[in-house]
């Protein structure tokens, strides 16, 4: 321990996150002091990583709060649920009024509501806060999104800004987001569009490999590319570099990974809170469901020896189609690999990248309507094209793209939907071809691509103006009298109708979850 000196700040929980967030703390000229429920961690970490720094090691609670100058701030870095409730009971009889309590990790929104309003019962403030980058941006600046007391902010800005990603090496990727749970709210819509993000380039590159025929390497090369420009991106970027990776026997090691994708919770709670706010997240919905199929590899196997493979089946209605990827290109890509020419059909990938493109914009405009949504239900105030900016560095979807949607609500703060902004919409009205031509070639080669065709139709259904719910309102009208609108009637107004003629007059009341 540091003799006679007192930590700016605390961390419970040494693990992956936890460790370098400290170095990152330590790094920016902040004294931390360390816990860890298994106290050897402590000393592991203090031996070890943390030697010779502004690191104060406790082995006990009371010890860890002692160390810490007042007002005090302690930040969670454990697993979410029980634990953190357990860890709050057991630090706020140790800490005065005044003091800071902070969850860092991946906690359901609904969870922080009700920990800051028992946390400030008791004089304390509490803070829930989203922190996304992984082990490198947890080292080397995370995006940080804290909600909770407001009070709280003033106190605890100065380290959380100080050790956030910079964008231009000045703005940093942290601003309070709103009270109660509003940081983990954002942080849990960033995930949601993560797997998304992550699920498109997956598709792409599926197409890519099964019906353009490209090896690793070309498909690198593409994506290499594709980071030059719109679509530069944090995980564009890492994709090409995975994809050149090679394992020890030369052969490229992307290719002996399982096909079956984990998930850890995050993705399915954005997907249940659009339903509850009645936010069609469509595209994200499907990426969860995609890593669910993907993880009963044993059923798809057998499912593969009933059904037989149609991979390239569709290519005579493509060809008629004029489609990017017709058998015509197929074949002349083979013919300019046994020329030697290593290239891919420069077309094709042309309208593989603006479907992608498509599909992210449209992916983030589901996204930021159901933050939207949420901010008014709970009166959180946010600032949505700021939040956009505080994805820009340090996290896992950070990308130029982003700046595209901080100036769309600079433009129009009370936007409804990001497509509805000129940039966006100018873009898919040239883009949205590629991404209806990458649907169907792939539908038609029998290659899933649930995100992009969720993408897709979504786009058809919002510029629709006559979607056949008529007829789905006439249905619910006939066999449980909910009512019904009617076009040549105001809006508001509704309608039964004794279907059968013997049904009466009497409706079920009229309500919308």
């Amino acid at each position: 321990m540091i003799e006679n000196k007192k930590a700016s700040i605390g961390v419970i929980g040494l693990a992956v996150m936890g460790e370098n967030l400290v170095l990152n703390m330590e790094r920016n000229g902040f004294t931390v002091a360390v816990f860890n429920r298994t106290v050897s961690s402590v000393d592991n970490f203090a031996q070890g990583r943390g030697k010779n720094k502004n690191i104060i090691p406790a082995h006990s609670l009371e010890e860890f709060v002692a160390s810490i100058e007042r007002p005090r701030c302690v930040m969670l870095m454990i697993k979410a649920g029980s634990a953190v409730d357990g860890m709050i009971n057991a630090l706020v009889p140790l800490m005065d009024k005044g003091d800071v309590i902070i969850d860092g990790g991946n906690s359901n929104f609904i969870d922080t509501e009700r920990r800051t309003k028992e946390v400030e019962s008791k004089g304390l403030l509490y803070i829930g806060t989203g922190v996304s980058g992984g082990e490198e941006g947890a080292l080397n600046g995370p995006s940080i999104m804290p909600g909770g007391s407001k009070a709280a902010w003033p106190i605890v800005k100065p380290v959380l800004q100080s050790i956030s990603a910079k964008v231009n090496g000045s703005f940093p990727c942290c601003d309070w987001i709103g009270p109660g749970g509003a940081g983990h709210f954002v942080k849990m819509v960033h995930n949601g569009i993560e797997y998304g993000d992550m699920q498109l380039i997956c598709e792409v590159y599926d197409i890519m490999r099964k019906l353009l025929k490209m090896d690793c390497k070309n498909i690198s090369d593409v994506f290499t590319d594709w980071n030059k420009g719109v679509l530069s991106s944090y995980l564009i970027e890492i994709t090409g570099n995975l994809l050149k990776f090679k394992d020890s026997d030369g052969e490229y090691l992307v290719n002996k990974i399982l096909d079956t994708a984990g998930q850890k919770g995050t993705g399915k709670w954005t997907v249940i809170n659009a339903l509850e706010a009645g936010v069609p997240l469509t595209l994200v919905t499907e990426s969860v469901f995609a890593r669910c199929l993907s993880s009963d590899k044993e059923k798809r196997e057998e499912c593969e020896k009933i059904f037989s493979s149609n991979i390239g089946a569709g290519r005579t209605a493509i060809e008629k189609a004029d489609s990017a990827f017709s058998a015509q290109e197929v074949a002349k890509q083979a013919a300019d690999k046994t020329a030697g020419n290593e290239g891919f059909n420069a077309d094709a990938v042309k309208k593989l990248h603006d479907a992608l493109y498509a599909a992210k914009i449209i992916s983030y405009a589901q996204g930021f309507e159901l933050m939207q949504k949420a901010g008014a239900q709970y009166d959180w105030q946010l600032d949505l094209g700021n939040i956009a900016m505080l994805w820009r560095g340090g996290c896992i979807i950070r990308s130029v793209f982003l700046q595209k949607i901080k100036d769309a609500y600079e433009r129009k703060a009370d936007l409804k939907n990001l497509v509805m902004d000129p940039y966006f919409s100018d873009i898919l009205n040239k883009a949205h071809m590629s991404l209806r031509e990458t649907v169907s070639s792939a539908a038609m080669s029998g290659i899933p691509v649930p995100s992009l065709s969720a993408a897709l139709s979504w786009f058809d259904g919002i510029r629709c103006n006559d979607l056949p719910a008529n007829l789905l309102q006439a249905q619910r009208d006939y066999f449980g009298a909910h009512t019904y609108e009617r076009k040549d009637k105001k809006r508001g107004e509704f309608f039964h109708t004794d279907w059968t003629g013997h049904g009466g007059n009497t409706s079920s009341t009229t309500y919308n979850i």
